[in-house]
């Protein structure tokens, strides 16, 4: 081959090569030592706006890293952020100098990695970031926490821990998409005056934490949480609705009360149980009383846990009983616990406990069981055609799959048209699906409703007017020494006018005395009361032993003394759940 041949050939190797090259997918520059470009190939000349198809972006931080892998004559990889508006392009480079033909030369050759960069930062906010609020979450406030506390000098801070009041019924009431958007109003109002070095994380639904850091004072702490409950006292407006919320903080302070993040958002989170307990929308520090009774509540939890693995409840009839001609109308069925010893524990020591730890369901389908296995003798004690009435509580209530699997035990009973499901008001006002899905169940199996504790709740007219309930059962705030109180007179008239006109049976609750049955017969048109009375409730166990109690629960009380009513049982000692 002679040389011009050969010259050919290099030549035609030569621009296949920069062919290959502008057309590489990567990005490829190459520049002199005075930062001159000598070679820019198409990926290139797009990554850096240079083919006049968008601004060119700022290249100040590329050409910084140019220089340096030029000085120190090694290779430098940098990740580049070219920014153009909103847009965020993000490319993987890498910058090796290189000595060709007695000149200094810089190769640089970048990938695209803005896909997979947006990938990694979704991914690092959905596990650092709530994606309602935008607020940190539990892991980055444990992680600043842990840092104050790793410091030497012990610097001074508070953790609150914050719960939203009665969110619940606002999710019920006003359907989800208003319960997230008051969530995201609220961490707003939360998180106003906050420093920079405070933070305000959303650690679960309705429950957040604020890190208020450094800190000089307890009064300090206090005047701060004041000032910004006030400002949750303004009313939240989303969606046309006008809503009401509280907040219920606990307060712990380091070191005071713990020297690890874990103790100081524990007893931070016992205090705010204090104040939920107390009348909700406050705050309160922490104090070692407060842990006791922390640990004697979580001893309750752990015996009634037990007890229902091992089916320690039982359970009491009450009579429902015809003031006029003495027949008992029908029976309340309530639930009690047999503790450790023995001991018949009144429902107020753990109905609540139960419903919050998601055990009432069990409990409900126990009280079911027993009277199934029991119903011969109730039948002999008070009469076959007495209805039965069960207490479903108003979170069991909003819960279809729950009132799915209660209306088929009732079915499965044989006798569904025996059962009374008592509801307090609050159950009926909610926005759920209890009027259309729930309610026609239990009509089609013949179950009657009755709207339990009336005139203690949110007594929503409306809600009256939109539920078909059978009997409505007064509460005994209004009936306690009702020939006494005026006022409570006038509310017993009203309560009864309406309940006639919406064709609802009225029974009359904690009937105890003579003169409060006297009046309830000369004054009104009420024909049923249900209360010691009458009749204390009825153990199983009494049942079993003796079929007089029966003639007791259905004497003519009228024919009894005055002096003769039964005094041994208090109002105070509560006579039902």
């Amino acid at each position: 081959m002679n040389d011009n041949e050969y010259f050919g050939a290099s030549e035609a190797e030569l621009g296949f090569l920069k062919e290959i090259v502008r057309m590489l997918p990567a990005g490829l520059t190459v520049q002199d030592a005075h930062g001159e470009l000598l070679l820019v190939n198409d990926a290139a000349a797009s990554q850096l706006g240079m083919d006049g198809s968008r601004p060119s972006p700022d290249l100040a931080p590329r050409r910084e890293a140019c220089r340096q892998a030029l000085s120190a004559g090694q290779a430098v990889v940098t990740e580049e952020a070219l920014h153009n508006g909103a847009a965020r392009q993000v490319l993987l480079t890498t910058h090796r100098p290189v000595r060709l033909a007695g000149r200094q030369l810089l190769i640089s050759a970048s990938s695209d990695i803005t896909e997979q960069k947006n990938f990694e930062d979704q991914l690092f906010r959905s596990a650092y970031f709530d994606e309602l609020t935008g607020l940190p979450s539990r892991r980055v406030i444990e992680h600043r926490a842990n840092g104050l506390l790793a410091r030497d000098g012990g610097e001074r801070f508070a953790l609150a821990f914050l719960d939203v009041d009665n969110f619940k019924h606002i999710n019920d009431y006003y359907g989800h998409a208003v319960g997230d958007a008051l969530l995201v109003e609220l961490s707003k109002r939360l998180g106003r005056d906050l420093r920079d070095s405070d933070m305000l994380s959303r650690i679960s639904g309705d429950e957040f934490l604020l890190l208020l850091s450094p800190i000089q004072s307890q009064e300090e702490v206090a005047e701060f949480m004041q000032s910004t409950l006030q400002r949750l006292t303004a009313p939240f407006f989303i969606d046309h609705s006008e809503i009401f919320a509280s907040t219920s903080v606990g307060i712990s302070l380091y070191p005071d009360h713990g020297g690890s993040f874990e103790t100081l958002r524990q007893n931070a989170d016992i205090a705010m149980y204090r104040i939920k307990n107390d009348g909700k929308g406050s705050a309160a520090f922490f104090d070692s009383s407060m842990e006791r009774e922390a640990l004697a509540r979580m001893k309750v939890e752990q015996s009634l846990r037990l007890a229902i693995l091992e089916k320690r409840f039982c359970c009491a009839f009450q009579s429902k009983v015809d003031i006029r001609t003495q027949a008992v109308k029908g029976i309340e069925a309530l639930v009690r616990l047999r503790d450790d010893e023995g001991v018949i524990q009144a429902p107020g020591s753990f109905i609540n406990l139960a419903s919050e730890l998601g055990l009432i369901d069990e409990l409900t389908h126990l009280v079911l069981a027993e009277i199934v296995k029991s119903i011969d003798l109730i039948n002999e004690t008070f009469g076959a055609e007495a209805t039965i009435s069960i207490n479903v509580a108003a979170k069991q209530a909003g819960n279809p799959e729950f009132m799915r699997s209660f209306a088929q035990a009732l079915d499965d009973t044989g006798f569904p048209q025996r059962f009374m499901i008592e509801l307090t008001e609050d159950a009926f006002v909610a926005k759920n699906h209890f009027q259309d899905e729930i309610l026609p169940m239990f009509r089609k199996l013949g179950v009657g409703i009755s709207i339990d504790d009336f005139g203690t709740g949110y007594s929503s007219l409306s809600a009256l007017a939109d539920i078909t309930a059978d009997e409505i059962k007064i509460d005994r705030s209004f009936i306690t020494d009702i020939h006494k109180r005026p006022r409570s007179q006038g509310i017993l008239r009203a309560i009864e006018s309406l309940s006639e006109a919406l064709g609802m049976t009225v029974i009359a609750e904690g009937l105890e005395s003579y003169e409060e049955l006297a009046y309830l017969q000369a004054a009104t048109k009420i024909r049923y009361a249900q209360g010691y009375y009458f009749s204390r409730p009825i153990f199983l166990e009494e049942l079993k032993f003796a079929t007089s109690v029966a003639s007791e629960a259905r004497v003519n009380v009228a024919s009894r003394p005055m002096q003769q009513n039964r005094q041994g049982y208090s109002r105070a000692s509560g006579y039902r759940r």
